[in-house]
C-alpha cells in the first residue's frame, strides 16, 4: 500500500505539470546520470528501474533512460554530457556524482594525496549540468552520492590517510564535504535536492539498522539501497516531474 501511494502522488504531480490540453501519450525522457552507484549492475534492480516500473504501472508514457558509466567522475561525465543527455531531449535529468570525484586513490604508486576532482572543479562541474539544462528548459535534479563504509577490500585499498580507517565513517572525511557541495549548490541554483547521503544517514541511526544493510560491497547501494533511493525520488513533491 506505502509503494501505490507514492507512485500515486508522482502520478499527481506529473497530471499537474502536463497541464490541461496536453497530450500524454508522447513520450517524455528522464535521464539518470551518474557514475557506478546509477549505472546498471547486473540483474540488481537499480532506482532507474524502479522509477521506469513506478511510471509506467500508471499508464505514463515516460522513458528512463540510465546514462551512469562506473569509474566516471564529473569531468568524465562533462565530456559525454552533450552525448549520453543532452542528445536525448531529456524533459529532467537526475545528477549523482561525487564518490569517484572525492576519492584519494591512496593505492596508487606513488599514492595521490589529493581527490581525482578538486572541490572547486566538481562544484563547477554540476554547476555547468544545471545551467546548461535550465537554458535547454529541462529539469535538473541533485542527488548527494551516498555514503560508504569500510570493507575489508576498501581497507586495502584506501585504509590510509587522509582517510580515517579505525572509524566505521572513516572512508566518508572528503565524500561528505562533497555532499555538502551538492547541498549547497541545489540551494544556490534553485535546483530540487534529493539528499541520499542524510538518507543512508538517517536510516542507520535508527535501533537495530546499520548502512551496511543499503550497500552491495561497502560503496555501492544494493537492492534495498536502490530502493530507498527510487521511494526519495517518487516521494519528493519539490522535484515537481515537469512534464
Amino acid at each position: 500500500m506505502q509503494h501505490r501511494r507514492i507512485a500515486f502522488a508522482i502520478v499527481a504531480a506529473i497530471s499537474v505539470a502536463l497541464g490541461p490540453g496536453m497530450a500524454c501519450s508522447a513520450e517524455k525522457v528522464i535521464v539518470a546520470f551518474g557514475d557506478s552507484t546509477t549505472a546498471p549492475r547486473g540483474d540488481l534492480p537499480i532506482y532507474s528501474l524502479l522509477l521506469q516500473k513506478a511510471l509506467a504501472a500508471q499508464g505514463l508514457s515516460t522513458k528512463v533512460v540510465n546514462a551512469g558509466v562506473g569509474g566516471n567522475t564529473t569531468v568524465n561525465a562533462r565530456a559525454r554530457f552533450e552525448k549520453d543527455v543532452l542528445a536525448r531531449n531529456p524533459r529532467l535529468v537526475i545528477i549523482q556524482f561525487g564518490i569517484n570525484d572525492a576519492a584519494v586513490n591512496v593505492w596508487k604508486s606513488p599514492p595521490a594525496t589529493q581527490p581525482d576532482v578538486s572541490l572547486q572543479d566538481y562544484e563547477a562541474n554540476l554547476r555547468y549540468f544545471v545551467q546548461t539544462l535550465r537554458k535547454l528548459r529541462a529539469e535538473a535534479v541533485l542527488m548527494t552520492p551516498n555514503p560508504c563504509r569500510w570493507t575489508k577490500q576498501l581497507l586495502e585499498l584506501y585504509g590510509k590517510p587522509p582517510h580515517r580507517p579505525d572509524d566505521p565513517d572513516g572512508y566518508n572525511v572528503l565524500l561528505r564535504r562533497y555532499a555538502d557541495a551538492v547541498r549547497r549548490i541545489a540551494s544556490q541554483e534553485k535546483t530540487p535536492l534529493v539528499d541520499v547521503y542524510e538518507a543512508f544517514q538517517a536510516y542507520d541511526r535508527e535501533p537495530g539498522q546499520s548502512i551496511d544493510d543499503l550497500l552491495l560491497d561497502g560503496m555501492h547501494p544494493n537492492a534495498k539501497g536502490h530502493e530507498l533511493v527510487a521511494k526519495l525520488l517518487l516521494s519528493f513533491k519539490r522535484i515537481g516531474w515537469s512534464f
